[in-house]
């Protein structure tokens, strides 16, 4: 209860304050094991697509996130789970992936920490590990916009990328990754504002 009142009002306060125009939203699910992976170019990019996603997502966040009390909390409500950043986290692995069994959504920033100039960079293996090991479909978004109050703000929802073909090549994880990123990386080019 408490996810869907805080994506309520957290829609009505940025759907004011940045203008939120959501472009795809046809091309999320509506059911089954789903991903959601996005560009990082803010600290509000989670409750941005967390509001503007037809479906209750699942984030990973930083565990630092969660050590800080007001935060923490409020993560935790949210269902957010903590991953330890630069260090292969078994545990956040299995939570994803028992997530992504059960039908979940999981909402993942594949560069890992935001761009300081808004452009795209590498993205971490753990996107393309989840790809890989689930039956999720991928879902590439796109924001674009400056968070400039009253000003437009973009989050564009890409077509599901197929890896059928991938799995069958025995790719790994960098390689699926790095098709996520091209998609993201088509999805900020084909919708400059």
């Amino acid at each position: 209860m408490f996810y869907k009142f805080a994506k309520l009002v957290v829609w009505i306060v940025f759907k004011f304050l940045f203008q939120i125009k959501i472009i795809g939203k046809k091309n999320v699910p509506k059911s089954g094991p789903t991903i959601i992976c996005s560009n990082h170019i803010s600290n509000f990019d989670p409750p941005v697509v967390g509001i503007t996603c037809p479906r209750d997502i699942r984030f990973m966040a930083k565990e630092e996130l969660f050590e800080k009390k007001g935060i923490g909390l409020l993560l935790r409500n949210l269902q957010a789970f903590p991953v330890k950043r630069g260090m292969r986290d078994r545990n956040a692995l299995r939570k994803g992936l028992e997530l992504l069994e059960s039908g979940g959504t999981l909402g993942l920033f594949p560069e890992g920490t935001r761009s300081k100039d808004g452009n795209l960079k590498e993205g971490l293996a753990g996107a393309g590990f989840f790809a890989m090991r689930s039956n999720a479909q991928v879902i590439p978004c796109a924001i674009i916009g400056s968070y400039n109050f009253f000003k437009p703000l973009y989050v564009i929802y890409g077509k599901p990328i197929d890896f059928q073909s991938l799995k069958g090549d025995k790719q790994n994880a960098r390689m699926v990754t790095d098709e996520i990123m091209e998609n993201i990386q088509s999805l900020l080019d084909e919708n400059k504002k």
